[in-house]
């Protein structure tokens, strides 16, 4: 009776450490396409910006949600774009081991934006559902982002803001201004034109 229970522990024994061992040696990793993305021309405040795009791959065997956030140097000679300036579609997505998801990168230069040279790091990380939120796992990846702003009034920058709305909404944009336009001349039309229709009937 003895060897018999002596034996069922050794094969429970067994079992725990190759489950134990196969999680243990389960990792979750993270890396990204795209090292560095530089932007050649000068921002204008006010315009939106579609970058470049850039993967994100996980490099580890098993399933993981993922998240993009902007990060930088703790001493940096650049200034630190902030993080709403930025939309990344999409913003957090759940990939295979081995599977990659493109992320669209926007830029939104505000109005006042200060000219000069940015620095930031386009990070991709592995993040989890906590009681409080959404925290990050602790591994990370990124791309290394350069870009310059260039001087602008505020009657620049809302202009500026105003035909990059127009060009990334098209053409629904010029359907809508096209129907003001309409509706204008109609009414205008109707102020200083008016007809009478009158039918005779013989008798």
């Amino acid at each position: 009776m003895k060897k018999i229970t002596y034996s069922i522990s050794t094969v429970l024994i067994l079992v725990l450490c190759l489950v134990l061992g196969s999680k243990a040696s389960a990792s979750i990793g993270v890396g990204v396409g795209a090292g560095k993305i530089s932007v050649n021309e000068s921002l204008k405040p006010g315009t939106i910006y579609q970058l470049p795009s850039f993967p994100v791959i996980n490099t580890g065997d098993e399933p993981a949600n993922y998240g993009i956030s902007i990060e930088y140097n703790e001493v940096q000679s650049q200034m630190k774009p902030k993080n709403e300036w930025f939309t990344f579609s999409p913003a957090t997505f759940h990939l295979l081991p081995g599977k990659s998801q493109v992320v669209e990168v926007s830029l939104a230069v505000p109005i006042k934006a200060i000219p000069g040279e940015y620095f930031a790091y386009l990070e991709a990380h592995p993040v989890k559902a906590d009681v409080a939120g959404v925290t990050s796992i602790g591994v990370a990846a990124a791309s290394k982002l350069y870009f310059a702003v260039s001087p602008a009034n505020f009657i620049q920058g809302i202009y500026y803001r105003i035909a990059s709305l127009i060009t990334r909404y098209a053409p629904y944009t010029y359907i809508a201004f096209g129907l003001i336009l309409f509706i204008i001349l109609v009414m205008v039309f109707r102020k200083y034109f008016h007809f009478k229709i009158a039918i005779n009937v013989k008798k």
